[in-house]
């Protein structure tokens, strides 16, 4: 398991940096969630959190449409069973870059809930 959790996230990070949004969401389960403290800033009403695809969708599309440049270099990943703490540089032209910290909680093979934490 933990080889297949480490494969979903190196499959996150292609995904995401080329910013493929079919090939990201198909990691995710249909109900999936995700919690991140710019969505709590963006979108105050969601107090960070989104549930399902459709609002995946929603929140990364607006994020690589306003953010063209926007990239993670990956700099940590431990796996174990059922997650995946991510570490990475959020790197976006014209501003500092940014530690990231990420862990995707993963069941039969999909993540079902992810969670930022900011450096």
């Amino acid at each position: 398991m933990e080889h297949q959790n480490l494969s979903i996230a190196h499959k996150w990070f292609a995904a995401f940096n080329e910013h493929n949004l079919e090939s990201l969401l198909d990691l995710y389960d249909d109900q999936a969630e995700h919690y991140s403290p710019k969505l709590k800033i963006k979108k105050p009403e969601t107090n960070g959190l989104v549930k399902g695809k459709k609002a995946l969708w929603d929140w990364w599309q607006s994020a690589f449409e306003s953010i063209p440049s926007l990239h993670y270099r990956v700099t940590s990943l431990t796996a174990n069973d059922d997650r995946v703490f991510m570490e990475y540089v959020r790197s976006v032209q014209g501003e500092a870059d940014l530690r990231v910290a990420e862990v995707l909680e993963i069941k039969q093979g999909k993540i079902v809930f992810s969670r930022v934490y900011h450096g």
